[in-house]
């Protein structure tokens, strides 16, 4: 548990200075990835980084077919969070290939997320 608190406050930092998520976008700009969770059974995720560095290297093998897409921090908080709540997805945060990452509900990562705005 305390590792995951030190991913949850290093991705917070990092999107705090950038007031950036990332993304992987299909090239034609019409989906997301989105992958299964490995802690919940027939739940989603969609995996996000805190810096354009990490989301680009993994566009790559079964991911080639996509690109790093900017998600403003404001737009993040004022859409995306109720759309993936809505759906039932949580966020992957800097989710690493073959590596459980931490997997969080949006509305969670929403209120660590509204501590920064509001500094």
């Amino acid at each position: 548990m305390i590792e995951n608190k030190a991913l949850l406050a290093k991705f917070v930092a990092n999107v705090k200075e950038s007031q950036t998520l990332w993304g992987l976008q299909d090239k034609a700009g019409e989906g997301w990835v989105v992958c299964d969770s490995s802690e919940y059974e027939e739940t989603d995720v969609m995996p996000i980084w805190s810096n354009k560095e990490q989301a680009e290297g993994h566009c790559t093998q079964e991911w080639q077919d996509y690109v790093a897409v900017a998600i403003p921090l404001e737009e993040f908080m004022e859409y995306w969070v109720s759309d993936l709540n809505d759906d039932g997805v949580l966020v992957g945060l800097d989710w690493e290939a073959e590596t459980d990452c931490l997997e969080m509900d949006p509305i969670e990562l929403a209120k660590e997320l509204v501590n920064i705005e509001q500094e």
